[in-house]
């Protein structure tokens, strides 16, 4: 039974889990195309925070259907390279919502459990509102 039950939670969290791109260019440039907000979600290699935000988190089946309405990428601290084009941060767990144009609607720093982060959300969906009639 027990095993019967795994196999079901393992089965689910693979139909919501969220398409991440693999880079930041192709996050802007899927961006610009699909004309949506990018959500950069920057960790470190060593961190236990991001790792909780991504399993805690992200990774709960009502923040994965609200994020589908962005285009999602993960970014190491270590990437010099990604890092050069985003914002400086203070700390990991970072995350950016950004237009495709690379302009900041709105960024958090540390972990937040699913209702904070679900606020977050909300706030940015707000900007996006702002950002389109201008």
């Amino acid at each position: 039974m027990n095993k019967i039950l795994g196999l079901l939670l393992l089965f689910s969290s693979l139909l919501f889990s969220l398409e991440w791109e693999k880079d930041l260019d192709t996050a802007f440039e899927v961006a610009k195309k699909e004309q949506k907000v990018v959500m950069v979600l920057i960790e470190g290699e060593h961190c236990r925070w991001c790792t909780k935000m991504k399993q805690r988190t992200l990774s709960d089946e009502g923040v994965e259907k609200r994020l589908e309405k962005f285009v999602v990428v993960k970014v190491m601290r270590e990437d010099a390279k990604a890092m050069s084009v985003l914002p400086q941060i203070n700390g990991v767990p970072t995350i950016f919502f950004m237009t495709a144009q690379k302009e900041v609607l709105e960024s958090i720093v540390g972990y937040f459990d699913v209702t904070d982060f679900t606020s977050y959300i909300n706030d940015v969906e707000k900007n996006i509102n702002i950002v389109e009639i201008k």
